[in-house]
């Protein structure tokens, strides 16, 4: 029997989406055609299994042509429906040739309630990528309802315990799926590479390309609370033009090495993305984790999950203040760093790409055998 294609819609907000989609991807037969929709396409550059990439407008930013149109209310059952733009109809018409072009098996949606509510109407079956966050809402319940299955990249450990029941039974959960492979050093080889004291206390923070970066007044503040730690930015930060730099504070933007970065520190503080977690998961980092603002509080409910297993320490706002630094650096120092590592799975993206793959053949198992379908649409 031949292989049903497996689909995947990724979201170009950061690297993230891709990231992930390219580890699941690499862990399929290679017999299985894949293909991607997304109007990121540049992130797929340099993968290295052949998957056929369709480019989708950009969306975003895109003006609505009447003011009114512009007013019309969005319904309860969706998020971001504006009226009247071209680069939607697009989007669509080009989502539902390709899945009927391909005969699609299995779409795999990260991430758009509203694509995966389209998949459904479309008749495609619909996995959707899990995320944290207060999603609750008729959109959301609809859209996973709507999918036959969801794929949550993490340590069921960490789900949340307002996700209902029902929903979570049909959730598969990979395991922390870290798309980082770089070996990891020990502390002291780290070091070494990174050409940094071996006694000396290191605090690296660390954030991912999908938000506006690290908040840099902060640190200026922290760098005086611990003046004999050696504080290192890795990623973008965001100054507000009045900061005062300290020698023991480095802003390294982005490097090739981040592994080592993290592999040298003695504590890590960083937002709460999927891959930034699951990096530092993997060299057993002390954790502070400080949520970036994201829609439906994901980043929060994701510190929340990481502070109730011991993962993580986290504070309601960056310190302001010599002592409120100093107590949170503090609780940081009691962590093991033990917890946090047994919420990353080397074969995350084997498990969940076997998941997916399973789920395809089961659904589409006696397809080309009959004659007819066995079950009629009636209405």
């Amino acid at each position: 029997m031949s292989l049903k294609p497996i689909s995947f819609f990724v979201h170009h907000q950061g690297r993230g989406h891709a990231n992930r989609t390219m580890a699941l991807a690499q862990e399929f037969s290679r017999e299985r055609p894949v293909s991607v929709l997304t109007a990121g396409p540049q992130l797929f550059d340099g993968f290295e299994r052949d998957i056929e990439i369709v480019t989708l407008p950009n969306m975003i930013g895109a003006g609505v042509p009447t003011p009114r149109l512009y007013a019309e209310p969005t319904p309860q059952v969706m998020h971001c429906v504006p009226l009247g733009l071209r680069e939607m109809r697009r989007t669509m018409r080009t989502i539902l040739d390709h899945l009927d072009e391909r005969e699609v098996g299995l779409f795999v949606v990260d991430v758009s309630a509203e694509i995966a509510l389209l998949s459904r109407i479309a008749s495609v079956p619909a996995v959707q990528i899990r995320m944290h966050g207060d999603r609750g809402d008729i959109g959301h319940v609809g859209s996973y309802e709507a999918c036959v299955g969801m794929l949550a990249p993490f340590d069921e450990r960490l789900e949340q315990d307002d996700y209902p029941t029902a929903l979570r039974a049909k959730t598969f959960y990979t395991g922390g799926l870290c798309t980082t492979l770089d070996a990891v050093p020990t502390r002291a080889e780290a070091r070494r590479r990174l050409g940094i004291d071996e006694g000396r206390e290191v605090i690296v923070t660390v954030t991912g390309g999908g938000g506006s970066g690290t908040p840099y007044a902060p640190l200026t503040v922290a760098a005086r609370a611990a003046p004999e730690a050696l504080w290192l930015t890795l990623g973008p930060t965001h100054r507000e033009g009045h900061e005062t730099d300290f020698s023991n504070l480095s802003e390294l933007g982005w490097v090739p090495n981040v592994t080592d970065h993290l592999a040298a520190a003695d504590i890590v503080i960083a937002s709460a993305g999927d891959n930034t977690i699951h990096e530092i998961a993997r060299v057993g980092a002390r954790l502070i984790v400080m949520p970036e603002w994201r829609y439906f509080g994901e980043q929060v409910r994701k510190a929340e999950a990481l502070v109730r297993l011991g993962a993580a320490v986290s504070a309601p706002a960056w310190p302001g203040d010599l002592d409120g630094w100093r107590a949170l650096l503090g609780q940081a120092r009691a962590l093991d760093g033990e917890t946090i590592r047994t919420l990353q799975d080397p074969e995350a993206a084997q498990r969940g790409a076997g998941w997916l793959e399973r789920l395809t053949d089961e659904l589409w198992d006696g397809a080309e055998a009959s004659a007819a379908p066995a079950l009629k649409v009636v209405g």
